[in-house]
């Protein structure tokens, strides 16, 4: 099965960075479309950025231009990296591995397998305050 493993939250103030880290177990990493969520409180998990097998990525409007997804799948790892920080970035963030976005040969091989479609992180918290 495949583990996540989200670092480097924390607290920063408006206008800082931060740069989150997805450490997955497991060989079948590159075969994932790898994403980001976040959740803040009283608040849906929504989508942050995403990023295919193939490198295909996608961001939600509110971060676009401020974030930047990136996958090292020699390392096994997807990254976050957040300049800019608004208050309103405070949240838990949420790393997604999926298949949504894979090829039929990787879902055919994960279900072969006994891989799931889909996999989560515990969260990491992010807190933007002065």
């Amino acid at each position: 099965q495949v583990q996540l493993v989200e670092s480097g939250g924390g607290l920063v103030q408006p206008g800082g960075s931060l740069r989150l880290s997805c450490a997955a177990s497991g060989s079948i990493f590159s075969r994932y479309t790898m994403g980001w969520y976040r959740q803040a409180p009283g608040k849906q998990r929504d989508l942050v950025a995403s990023i295919t097998t193939s490198g295909r990525i996608n961001y939600e409007v509110d971060v676009k231009g401020r974030f930047t997804i990136s996958r090292d799948n020699a390392k096994n790892t997807v990254y976050l990296q957040m300049n800019s920080l608004k208050s309103e970035d405070t949240a838990v963030y949420y790393c997604n591995a999926n298949l949504d976005g894979s090829s039929p040969s990787d879902r055919l091989f994960a279900t072969r397998n006994s891989f799931q479609n889909i996999y989560w992180g515990q969260g990491t918290q992010v807190t933007v305050s002065s």
